[in-house]
């Protein structure tokens, strides 16, 4: 997302620091910048997070909904995703433009997270008619950059947050039904032990950056989205921006991009379960 004008002067500041390794900032092209987690913010979901990462700012919620299941998956649940951008975030937001980003934004999630990183069999309740689908919707409050990395860190944090109701399956064949605890403490956590994490690779100039800033996005003419789960395994890559990427360029993003993905993975799942813990002693 551009929505800064910088002039060439300082285009070309931006871009002759990173070369050297040093950003406006002070970091350097592999740092992010701080992160603050937060669980449980909403009362009335089944799970939900927000993240602030400096100036961007995202909360997401997830509800639990039992519908039918798909045709084409009939042993499985359903992930669906709704971003909204909030005008309040960046000008850019105002009419056409949130909604083409937030669009932009539900399709990535879509290709990051619906390709085998939940056990979507374990949502199925009875085969070929019931499953529970998880409706998650996100909004970006704050825009500050590095929109798509905070956005995957909301979601996996308030997976790690939701519950599904536990319920009980009643009758045989065609007759089946199921009734739905009503304790609402009675209820099973989701795996995210396959959930990955998304890590944008924004180039700029000869090199790239991590955790790019607004300024920095407006230098960039190449952005590589990639996607590490806890295990250090490559989920998926996309690609975006008009410019090509050196072959070799491209192999030294994909490694930076898998050991930051595997050290951020590492982080987030560490202060997840101390949030965990602390919820369970209070």
């Amino acid at each position: 997302m551009k929505s800064l004008v910088l002039s060439e002067e300082e285009k070309h500041y931006i871009i002759s620091g990173i070369q050297d390794d040093c950003r406006t900032d002070g970091r350097s092209i592999e740092d992010y910048r701080m992160i603050n987690v937060q669980t449980a913010v909403i009362s009335n979901t089944n799970g939900s997070a927000q993240v602030k990462l400096s100036g961007t700012n995202v909360i997401v919620g997830i509800k639990a909904i039992v519908s039918e299941v798909l045709a084409s998956t009939p042993y499985e649940g359903r992930i669906e995703f709704f971003v909204d951008c909030s005008a309040n975030a960046s000008p850019v937001f105002e009419g056409r433009g949130g909604d083409d980003l937030a669009l932009e934004l539900s399709k990535s999630l879509e290709r990051t997270f619906c390709q085998g990183s939940l056990d979507l069999s374990s949502l199925c309740i009875i085969p070929g008619k019931s499953c529970w689908t998880l409706y998650i919707d996100a909004l970006i409050l704050e825009c500050g950059g590095n929109l798509f990395d905070a956005l995957s860190i909301g979601i996996k944090s308030a997976l790690s947050d939701t519950r599904i109701p536990n319920l009980t399956v009643i009758g045989e064949g065609e007759e089946q039904d199921f009734e739905v605890s009503d304790d609402p403490y009675d209820s099973t956590p989701i795996d995210i032990s396959n959930v990955p994490l998304l890590i944008t690779l924004n180039k700029i100039g000869n090199r790239f950056v991590v955790d790019a800033t607004p300024e920095e996005e407006v230098c960039s003419d190449a952005h590589l989205l990639i996607s590490i789960n806890e295990r250090g395994n490559c989920c998926s890559v996309q690609k975006r921006g008009q410019c090509g990427i050196h072959p070799d360029l491209l192999f030294e993003m994909m490694q930076i991009g898998k050991n930051i993905g595997t050290d951020l993975n590492k982080k987030l799942d560490e202060l997840l379960q101390t949030i965990v813990e602390v919820e369970d002693n209070t």
